[in-house]
Parts: structure tokens; C-alpha cells; sequence
């Protein structure tokens, strides 16, 4: 943790500063502030002053601001490992309860640029899911699911809630994912999507694109999740290439 000196702002605020995170060090990760005018008081400050001592530690994501809700301690980040594992299995080995809300449930042809990504002629049907992610009830991702209707015959949005894909597909239909390909890269989340993450717009996120495969072959999913950035991080194993032979 930086100490005094090191932190900007005038003393009064590096003070201001100091005395919220001893109340965060004693509040539990999502429990919320109390409200900027009782606080302001409580600590004898105004407004003002308490308003930027918040906002250098939500810069530094100890704090969360949700639009309309307030001002709540962080959960920490979730350092993401880049493997092929559900959310819900992810989750499970974090010790926190998975959990998701179908918000979107439609029909249509594959066309032209999922039909490449599925690896399907154009006119196969495709089901687009769109479901929050939940980690411990808190939001954590919004996922946009798409998975061609000859892979998962009869699948609706209501067979995913509170369900993981990976499960269904090795359980219902016996035929679990054994590989896949994903991209990560950040981005900035839209107003619509801030909103269902609790986050402002324009918040920053990673943007995740996968493809998966099925033991019989086939692609089984493509599926767009974009993450909340101040609770996930991104962690990848490298190793050194292999010597050339000779």
C-alpha cells in the first residue's frame, strides 16, 4: 500500500484518504459505503474533499461505484487462467457459487459470418442466448451464446440458468467439449451492458471470443462474454520454445 508521501492530493485528502481505507479494512468485500452526505459529516469533511479521496481509491478498484446503488467495497480481482473450463467450473474452483439469468432467447439462419465461425451451411439454425453471469450473486459477465441447432437439438434459454453449457452438452447430449480457441483483448463497455454489470459506461472490460469443438467434431459454440475489468484479471502460462533439433 502507498504510504502518505506518496499518494497525491492535499494533506487534508491524503488524511480523508487514510481514514477510509481503515473503514474499508473493516468492511466485507461488497458491503456498501455509507452515503456520501453521512460520511461527509462523520468525518468532518466536505463533500468535496470526501468525493476525491473516493475516487483515487475506485481508480485503484478498492472501491466500486454502481450507478444509482452507491459506493461498495471491492471483491478483489479473480485472476482468470486461459483454459478450456466453463464459467460455472471456473467459479466452483474459486470457491464461489455460480450462477446465471437468461435474458435473450432467439431463433435465426447462421448467414454468412457465423456459418464460417460454426463451421455450418448459412441456412442452419442457430440459437443466440444471452445470459448474465453471476459470481456469489454479483454480476460478473454478460455472455452472448451462440450454438448451431444440429449440436444441441431442442436447447432453450431456460435449460441454461443457473446451468452450465459445457455440463448440458456432456450430460444431455454426451458429447463434451474437448478443445477450443479464445481471444482476449480489452475494451469499453456500452451503456446497455454497464448497466446489467453494475459498472459505469465506458468502464473497461476484456472482451472474450471463443470457439469450441465437440468429441464428435463439430463446433459446438461461438460465444462472445465481455468481463468486468475490476474483477477479473488474466493469467497465461508460457513456456520456451522447444531447441531446434540439431
Amino acid at each position: 500500500m502507498s504510504n502518505a508521501a506518496t499518494r497525491p492530493g492535499t494533506p487534508k485528502q491524503q488524511q480523508v484518504r487514510a481514514r477510509l481505507e481503515q473503514l474499508i479494512a473493516g468492511l466485507a468485500p461488497g458491503e456498501p459505503l455509507p452515503v456520501e452526505r453521512d460520511l461527509a459529516r462523520d468525518l468532518g469533511v466536505a463533500r468535496m474533499t470526501l468525493r476525491r479521496a473516493v475516487d483515487s481509491l475506485v481508480e485503484e478498484s478498492r472501491l466500486i461505484r454502481r450507478q444509482g446503488s452507491g459506493t461498495f467495497v471491492s471483491a478483489g480481482k479473480l485472476t482468470q487462467r486461459l483454459a478450456a473450463t466453463s464459467f460455472s467450473a471456473d467459479m466452483r474452483a474459486r470457491g464461489m457459487e455460480p450462477g446465471s439469468r437468461t435474458l435473450l432467447t432467439r431463433r435465426f439462419a447462421a448467414g454468412m459470418m457465423l456459418s464460417s465461425l460454426l463451421d455450418v451451411p448459412p441456412r442452419t439454425e442457430v440459437v443466440h442466448i444471452r445470459r448474465l453471469r453471476l459470481a456469489d450473486g454479483l454480476p460478473m459477465a454478460v455472455e452472448d451464446l451462440h450454438v448451431p441447432s444440429t449440436v444441441a437439438p431442442g436447447l432453450t434459454g431456460a435449460d441454461l440458468d443457473g446451468t452450465s453449457f459445457y455440463d448440458l452438452l456432456a450430460g444431455r447430449y454426451h458429447n463434451p467439449v474437448v478443445s477450443g480457441t479464445q481471444t482476449a483483448e480489452p475494451a469499453l463497455v456500452g451503456a446497455e451492458d454497464a448497466e446489467l454489470l453494475g459498472v459505469e459506461a465506458g468502464a473497461p472490460v476484456f472482451l472474450f471470443e471463443r470457439t469450441s469443438r465437440v468429441a464428435t467434431g463439430e463446433v459446438a459454440e461461438f460465444v462472445r462474454s465481455l468481463y468486468r475489468g475490476d474483477r477479473y484479471r488474466i493469467v497465461a502460462d508460457i513456456f520456451p520454445p522447444e531447441p531446434a533439433a540439431g
